[in-house]
């Protein structure tokens, strides 16, 4: 590591509520000489409303691989950068791979700040299994590779994680219905700690009735958080009283919530028992 070259620091920044930025953070931001930014006016904002006045660098989708080079460069000549994308974490579906790549084998020390996340804090707010899951970053935008590509994952047991832009998250909804059935139980984390927050957890086919029913429920930031496929031999593992309560519980209340109870009391997965209840009871 050359001792003469500068700090790249990855920033996190926040997802919609600037409350939610670091002391770190700030701290950094004063100190660096640039700051790396995918739109050098909205990050401006940012650093405004803290008072913070830095020279910015525009590092995006389009110009990363040719600025890449120019940014380690600085870096060797001994200045201090911090990467910032317009939200969250960078490198999280957002430019900066491949400055830290070539900062890295340049012998450049990197330090990650940590913040926020969309796709992490929409799943701790999911009540869906976190201990093992996928982050696969936005769909493809056409039907057919989107659906292509939920096939080649329709079998993943761990837990799902999208995002999904405003204008295409029902056609979404209707591929993932198609490919991964109706019952596919999703989480929709919507605005995700901005004033209309919303999330909204239910099977894919009544999801996509709800968002129908109001337009406005299709606006903003989502994140798609998408139970994994559950083992059928999980369901056939369920011991008869916990069978018993859930079915006797199902009478009198949805299934879901009767599932949720038969999870706490036994200690079953709810999408095993809810997928169990789906299979065998009228």
């Amino acid at each position: 590591m050359n001792n003469l070259s500068g700090i790249l620091y990855i920033v996190a920044t926040p997802i919609g509520n600037l409350q939610d930025i670091t002391q770190r953070a700030l701290d950094i931001f004063a100190q660096v000489d640039l700051i790396a930014a995918e739109d050098t006016r909205h990050s401006g904002l940012l650093l405004s409303h803290y008072g913070i006045k830095k020279t910015f660098y525009a590092l995006h989708d389009h110009n990363e691989q040719q600025k890449a080079d120019a940014l380690v460069e600085k870096l060797k000549q001994g200045m201090n950068i911090a990467l910032i994308s317009d939200a969250g974490t960078p490198l999280i579906s957002d430019p900066g791979f491949h400055v830290v790549r070539n900062a890295r084998q340049a012998g450049i020390k990197v330090v990650p700040l940590p913040g926020a996340c969309a796709a992490i804090t929409a799943l701790c707010a999911s009540g869906i299994a976190s201990d093992r899951f996928c982050f696969e970053g936005f769909l493809p935008a056409k039907t057919k590779a989107r659906k292509d590509k939920l096939q080649s994952i329709a079998e993943e047991e761990r837990t799902l994680i999208f995002y999904e832009s405003t204008h295409r998250i029902l056609e979404t909804l209707a591929d993932i219905e198609a490919v991964l059935g109706e019952d596919r139980y999703i989480v929709l984390a919507r605005e995700i700690t901005k004033t209309w927050e919303t999330i909204t957890g239910d099977n894919v086919t009544n999801l996509r009735q709800w968002l129908s029913e109001d337009a406005n429920r299709t606006k903003g930031e989502m994140v798609l958080i998408i139970e994994g496929k559950v083992k059928i031999e999980e369901q056939n593992n369920i011991e008869p009283l916990a069978v018993k309560a859930l079915e006797l519980l199902s009478k009198e209340l949805p299934l879901k919530r009767a599932a949720a109870i038969v999870s706490e009391l036994y200690g079953y997965k709810k999408n095993t028992l809810y997928q169990y209840g789906l299979d065998n009871f009228n």
